[in-house]
């Protein structure tokens, strides 16, 4: 089965370079548009579903799509990004001089490194890449036979891509995951296997990485 795996459009945290992790930020005016242009793409599609995170930003994203095929978005909160503890809601540079130590863990892509709690626990990179592989699993074997829209999170995406490629969790990124592009994957009942990565041919502008190959996590 063929899965179209998207990362959800712009929002001023992401422009601000602002951790989000589980906070529920909206699309900004961007993010609007990319969803737009995704809706569009997708129009010519034929989903047999269309998933999204919980987080208003994935739905926002999601909601051109699912309108372009009269279709109901299946709301999922496993897909949500990773919870980054005490580390949501500040810029990258105040991360960088609070927790100096915990940054540099998280630069290096420590696998066992839970950050401090903040309004919520914060999840390891383990937990959160097993957390992410499974629930993709999860809704692939549902539709077995099908094609299905995902919007998620740049996290999410950087874990299916390391599964789908065989690249180690530890591994600094040298891929994108940039906003509203279209990533496709195919499901073979085992294993995801990747298509197409990163495409940005229906929107106008490419949209953000904001954390870019220098950090371990969108």
């Amino acid at each position: 089965m063929d899965i179209l795996l998207i990362r959800h459009g712009e929002t001023a945290w992401n422009r601000m370079r602002r951790m989000q992790g589980h906070v529920d930020t909206p699309l900004n005016e961007e993010g609007l548009r990319q969803a737009k242009a995704l809706g569009r793409a997708l129009s010519v599609e034929k989903p047999d579903a269309i998933y999204s995170s919980d987080l208003q930003r994935a739905q926002m994203t999601a909601q051109p799509v699912a309108d372009a095929h009269q279709m109901k978005i299946v709301l999922d909160p496993e897909l949500r990004e990773r919870c980054y503890g005490a580390f949501e809601g500040l810029m990258y540079e105040e991360i960088t001089q609070r927790y100096p130590k915990e940054f540099a863990a998280w630069h290096a892509r420590d696998l066992h490194l839970r950050f401090p709690a903040g309004e919520r626990d914060a999840e390891t990179l383990q937990e959160f890449h097993q957390r992410s592989v499974s629930a993709l699993e999860r809704i692939a074997r549902r539709h077995a036979q099908g094609h299905i829209v995902v919007i998620t999170h740049g996290g999410v995406l950087d874990c299916v891509y390391r599964e789908a490629t065989g690249m180690s969790v530890e591994a600094k990124r040298d891929f994108e995951t940039i906003n509203a592009a279209i990533n496709r994957l195919r499901w073979d009942g085992k294993r995801f296997v990747l298509l197409q990565w990163a495409d940005i041919s229906h929107l106008e502008s490419a949209g953000l990485d904001e954390i870019d190959r220098t950090h371990p996590a969108a």
